[in-house]
């Protein structure tokens, strides 16, 4: 019988061999049983990181270009800008304008009319002077005559209107 004497720290109190024997073998078995499971399941895991960065740099490229997309129309807003308010001023500017011939037009209507109707009012009132005239001046030339007649201008006046009477009649 052979007896292999090993040296007294393998048998330290704490620090068995056997225990990292133990260990080794635990290790081992573990590895052997797990490895495939294990690999499988890194792999899974792996194609699913790959496949999110996959994912994540398609959607980076895409905020990429909506970023182009959106910096574009912020560059084009500016000129956008200028040229509404450009359309703006020339509009205002021909509002304005129109306006102002509307109220020459207009103006030149009113005065028209206006005209018009002083000359209407002008006739109107020559009119009604000219009949004013007339009646005052017919009042005026009936008193001086009855005022200047006497009873024989009276009975000559007849007596000659008679006479012309019997003229026309004969």
């Amino acid at each position: 019988m052979l007896i292999i004497s090993l040296p007294e720290w393998v048998n330290y109190p704490g620090l068995e061999l056997w225990k990292f024997a133990d260990l080794a073998i635990f290790i081992t078995a573990g590895i052997i049983v797990l490895r495939k499971p294990l690999a499988n399941a890194l792999i899974t895991r792996r194609d699913a990181i790959r496949s999110e960065i996959a994912k994540a740099e398609k959607e980076r490229a895409q905020a990429a270009e909506q970023l182009a997309e959106a910096q574009a129309l912020l560059a084009h807003v500016d000129s956008d800008v200028e040229v509404v308010r450009k359309q703006a001023l020339e509009e205002v500017t021909q509002e304005r304008q129109r306006q102002a011939e509307a109220a020459e037009s207009e103006i030149a209507r009113l005065k028209t009319q206006a005209e018009r109707e002083i000359g209407l009012a002008r006739k109107a009132a020559r009119r009604s002077l000219e009949q004013f005239l007339a009646i005052r001046s017919l009042q005026l030339a009936r008193q001086s005559v009855v005022s200047q007649l006497q009873p024989e201008d009276d009975d000559r006046f007849i007596r000659e209107r008679l006479d012309e009477l019997r003229r026309v009649k004969g």
